[in-house]
């Protein structure tokens, strides 16, 4: 129902752009988010935003690096990561739920992963 693409090898300070498109069933009314999960650890919360658009959240690691936006018209969500660091190597997971949060255990909806692998 969710299908993750946009993942690659980039150099440090490089960019890549993450989607997510949504498929089955419209994801317009949903919480969608982005979670990652390097080897050996737990996957954790990236960034979300609310159905309309209007609130977004972000991990601390991330802010003011990455950006997440949707576009309900196209039941797609994105994630713009600017200025990547070796440590945001990780697989990357976008997610729906019906209200938010951090703890990717809330989430019922899952897409399937796309690698991110950033290079010194």
């Amino acid at each position: 129902q969710l299908q993750a693409s946009g993942g690659g090898l980039v150099q440090a300070g490089g960019s890549l752009r993450l989607s997510c498109a949504a498929s089955g069933r419209t994801f317009s009314d949903n919480y969608l988010g982005w979670f990652r999960q390097a080897p050996g650890k737990e996957r954790e919360f990236v960034a979300g935003i609310t159905w309309s658009g209007g609130v977004r959240s972000y991990a601390d690691s991330v802010k003011g690096r990455f950006t997440i936006s949707r576009d309900n018209a196209e039941n797609t969500v994105y994630l713009q990561m600017n200025s990547l660091k070796p440590e945001d190597t990780a697989v990357y997971y976008c997610a729906g739920n019906d209200w938010g949060g951090s703890s990717y255990r809330s989430y019922n909806y899952w897409g399937q992963g796309t690698q991110v692998t950033v290079s010194s």
